[in-house]
């Protein structure tokens, strides 16, 4: 068990790392001998092999990777600072390096750091700035002339930032905090039983079973022909993960819910049967092109003797022909034995999600699609077991108060909550604490509630009394005159 656990704190060959620099972040399989761009630099990741996660490393010349060795900054002459800026004027005069001095320099081998020291030396400004103006260009410098990378490991926390930050469209711009009020409102913990419903590159997913850890089960409900799980595979779970996790497609939902769907017309194994009968056929024909071959040997040999050489080539040339054919037949049958056995088994699972789907015992329910949320919820809320908890996600309000209305009309749920949240970044430095300038425009939208069981005959009359509030009076005696 240690020794399980200090190996998933080392870079592996073929694990999925988190390559960042700064506040910039890209996943990318960790394989030897090939070639990775990240912010305009190539470089290859095996010698990043066999080093602990968190390590930062340098871009060698050559383009591998070394671990950065920590160097004491020399303070004593940069200590040296003006009381204000107010005399610096930025004309592009004060650096005596060029960029033909800077490039000349790079191809000699010098590193960032001493690149960085000689900008310092040879600007002209720099002693005269203030003590906050001179990190704050020495960080500046060093993010565009450092060739310095961090290799870290996967989460939840990384993931999120990584594609709000690169593809928020792809996620439907589910920032990380909106997310980590999804996971907690749904109570999602270890041995739950959860529904998911969600387009956002299965990134919702892959939280959910980060935070399960294995234990317990969970039913992706997905549209179209597949599940989506681009950010799934970024997490780089083990295979113990996936055996307890199921899919169904939405279009079999109402199905399911009327009793109609049916799993007699699908088949229980691979049909091999056929596939035998068309090898042994397949055989007995060759059985007979080569008889018949030898039969016209025998008698062109009997014939004349003179074109026997001429005869031999053309029946090498057809017996490889005939060797190519049964080749290509037998990889055709294969691939067709292969897909059955793929359809056989995607069907076993949907036989197995509905099974689950059918006891109607599901621990939590979590929605973030781009799809309008109220016939969704309204659908998989059959599924969900009473005094459990939901959450719908949307990036706007308006289909949430409309999915609000419908379920205080329904009814079979309590503790309804619409609910915004807002995030601001902070700069924490000695002395220059404050907001960032920069900060997100909004995180999205959250429906919650709790489920309760359903009176129908509550349900029935609230409706009712709704009706003869919304309908005339010529109507309402109607509407009354039926259900009397």
């Amino acid at each position: 068990m240690a020794v399980e656990r200090s190996r998933n704190l080392l870079i592996c060959e073929g694990d999925c790392a988190v390559l960042k620099r700064g506040d910039v972040f890209k996943a990318v399989p960790v394989l030897r001998r090939r070639k990775i761009i990240f912010e305009k630099q190539g470089f290859y990741l095996d010698k990043a092999i066999g080093h602990v996660y968190g390590t930062t490393f340098e871009v060698t010349s050559d383009g591998n990777l070394q671990p950065k060795q920590e160097v004491e900054e020399t303070t004593t002459e940069t200590k040296e600072a003006g009381t204000d800026n107010r005399n610096i004027v930025d004309d592009g005069k004060s650096q005596k390096l060029t960029h033909d001095d800077i490039k000349a320099l790079k191809d000699k081998g010098i590193k960032g750091q001493e690149i960085v020291q000689q900008l310092i030396e040879n600007s002209t400004t720099f002693r005269d700035k203030t003590e906050f103006a001179q990190d704050k260009y020495i960080k500046k410098k060093k993010k565009k002339y450092e060739a310095v990378i961090t290799i870290v490991k996967p989460s939840t926390r990384i993931l999120s930032t990584m594609y709000y930050a690169r593809e928020p469209g792809k996620i439907n711009h589910l920032r990380y905090d909106t997310l980590a009020q999804m996971l907690t409102l749904g109570n999602v913990r270890a041995g739950n039983k959860m529904v998911v419903m969600e387009t956002c590159a299965g990134l919702l997913l892959g939280a959910v079973m980060e935070r399960m850890g294995g234990y317990g089960s969970i039913i992706q409900m997905y549209p179209g022909g597949g599940p989506v799980r681009a950010a799934t595979s970024c997490f780089g779970f083990p295979k113990l993960f996936f055996s307890n996790l199921h899919e169904f497609p939405l279009s079999q939902v109402d199905s399911l819910l009327c009793g109609t769907l049916s799993t007699e017309t699908l088949p229980s194994e691979p049909e091999e049967a056929a596939v035998a009968e068309e090898e042994t056929n397949g055989l007995v024909d060759g059985k007979q092109t080569s008889i018949q071959g030898t039969e016209e040997e025998s008698s062109a040999e009997s014939a004349m003797e003179i074109n026997q050489t001429e005869e031999q080539e053309a029946m090498d040339i057809n017996a490889e022909d005939a060797e190519c054919k049964e080749n290509k037949e037998r990889e055709n049958k294969e691939n067709v034995r292969e897909k059955q056995r793929k359809q056989w088994e995607r069907r076993k699972k949907l036989i197995e999600a509905a099974a689950l789907l059918r006891e109607k015992n599901a621990d939590g329910l979590l929605v973030a699609s781009k799809f309008h949320p109220t016939p969704l919820l309204l659908s998989l809320l059959e599924f969900v077991a009473p005094s459990r908890p939901f959450v719908v996600y949307c990036q706007y309000k308006e289909p949430l108060l409309e999915c609000y209305t419908k379920l205080r009309e329904r009814g079979g749920v309590v503790n309804l909550k619409l609910s915004e949240t807002w995030l601001r970044s902070y700069q924490v430095l000695p002395d220059r604490s404050h907001p960032k300038l920069t900060m997100s425009g909004g995180g999205g939208y959250l429906l919650s509630g709790i489920t309760v069981v359903l009176d129908k005959g509550k349900s029935d009359s609230s409706n009712l009394e709704a009706l003869t509030m919304e309908e005339p009076s010529s109507k309402r005696c109607k509407v009354q005159d039926l259900h009397c």
